[in-house]
């Protein structure tokens, strides 16, 4: 063990750890969730690091051989190394004060090794004087967030893109199926199966628009801010260059925000990233239960379409096979919308300049971001692109309900219409063959009638 000291006294630390004694703390005080902070919040913070050192050195605040093993360190973490030693927990007080130093110590740590120092040996580089320079927690985790949110939002837009494709695809191999088309679960008019695809690939399309516009309100940070949004001890000269080093390290159009006090204490704008993403598994969990519904017996229920079988369904019943995949996206959904409650009471409780609550708002806004990155893909690839029509039971579901009369209404009017309703109900013929048996139209003119283009699209406007 060694030993180092902080305002509270002093703490053994693991000689091997390239943590410090803040971060013993944490782990002391925070067994909460047993979950890390994100993968992608390390990197983020780490970025930071590399960018601020690389700022201090170029506006002479920081030794360049220190500046220089800072950096060195932050690029073997970015390339993968010493990630066991970020131990603290996701969940934690101090406005993610536990996780900035866990940074800050690993960094520090690992230059002082660089510059043939032993762990612990500050003089050489310190995780506050040296790798924290013109930082706080304040400017440095809201930043982090934001840039580790961006990142996880990029491949969820696109899976988002590759779900409206895919059921698209479905509503052209589909658009010749006629069938039954419900309202409030009971039957209504024809329509084809297509165009139910159709309109769940128009939902999707505007959660992918949404999402790929949500990144801009991400875009803006309050880094330079450090802690309430005033700079604080930050030159000047480094605010301004801090920003250009982060864009270029990141890739992203980063942009320092004009007023540096407002995203240091509103997290609003987690609340509307977090808003579309719970709109988004709303639609989801709306077309997962659609699915289930249109698939469902196959034997005694609507059983319409035919899901892809992923498992056998029961451990009791032979033959069983259930709607797992559509099931899974419910969960998930349920599970967004859970995350979303959590982020808007966090956003809403912070308290004059600072909102301590950022971390279970970065914790519940990345976990919605990971569910739907994995989610996705296996709703496409393990449930859309398979299903099936069962093109047969939708015609005899069409032709043996009352669902072609709307369509009849203003050739045959309502009275008979309801006539034919009542036959129905009483004997199960089908429509079309209650209408010849009446003699109300040929068998030529009820077919013209009954095409399906003509039952699933508007009428020819009448000529008077």
């Amino acid at each position: 063990m060694r030993t180092e000291h902080d305002l509270l006294g002093q703490r053994d630390v693991p000689v091997d750890a390239y943590y410090g004694i803040h971060t013993v703390r944490a782990r002391e005080n925070f067994s909460i969730t047993g979950i890390p902070i994100h993968k992608e919040l390390v990197e983020a913070l780490v970025v930071i690091k590399k960018a601020a050192a690389l700022t201090n050195i170029s506006i002479g605040a920081l030794d360049t051989k220190k500046g220089e093993a800072i950096t060195a360190a932050c690029d073997e973490i970015l390339a993968g190394a010493l990630r066991s030693q970020f131990v603290v927990d996701c969940m934690q007080g101090g406005a993610g004060t536990s996780a900035n130093m866990n940074v800050n110590e690993v960094i520090a740590n690992r230059a002082i090794e660089r510059l043939g120092g032993q762990k612990g040996d500050y003089h050489l580089i310190h995780p506050l004087d040296h790798v924290n320079l013109h930082q706080s927690t304040n400017d440095v985790f809201p930043t982090a967030v934001r840039i580790a949110a961006i990142r996880l939002l990029k491949p969820v837009a696109e899976s988002f893109a590759n779900l409206q494709s895919a059921l698209q695809e479905k509503e052209e191999e589909f658009s010749r199926v006629i069938k039954a088309g419900r309202t409030q679960l009971q039957d209504a008019v024809p329509v084809t199966l297509g165009q139910e695809f159709g309109a769940w690939a128009q939902a999707i399309s505007r959660d992918r628009w949404r999402l790929y516009k949500a990144e801009e309100r991400l875009r803006q940070v309050n880094i330079g801010g450090t802690a309430v949004g005033t700079g604080l001890n930050a030159p000047r000269s480094y605010i301004f260059t801090m920003i250009e080093k982060l864009r270029d390290l990141t890739g992203i159009s980063l942009a320092r925000t004009d007023y540096m006090m407002d995203p240091t204490q509103n997290c609003d704008v987690f609340v509307e990233v977090s808003g579309l993403l719970k709109t988004a598994a709303v639609n989801l969990s709306k077309i997962a239960n659609d699915l289930r519904l249109l698939s469902s017996g196959p034997y005694t229920g609507i059983g319409e379409i035919t899901l892809p079988a992923a498992q056998a369904g029961s451990s009791i019943m032979p033959g069983k096979v259930n709607p797992v995949i559509p099931e899974a996206v419910n969960q998930v959904a349920f599970q967004i919308i859970a995350n979303d409650t959590a982020i808007t009471l966090a956003a809403m409780s912070g308290q004059l300049e600072l909102n301590a609550f950022l971390p279970v708002i970065a914790k519940n806004l990345f976990e919605e971001l990971n569910l739907l990155d994995h989610t996705l893909p296996i709703f496409i690839k393990r449930c859309i692109e398979g299903i099936t029509a069962n093109t047969q039971t939708c015609r005899e579901h069409l032709e043996n309900s009352t669902v072609m009369l709307t369509a009849l209404t203003p050739i045959l009017g309502y009275d008979k219409g309801t006539e034919a309703a009542l036959i129905l109900k009483e004997t199960g013929q089908s429509i079309r063959d209650i209408i010849l048996e009446k003699n109300w139209m040929t068998a030529a003119e009820l077919e013209a009638l009954l095409k399906p283009e003509r039952l699933t699209s508007p009428s020819t406007d009448k000529k008077h």
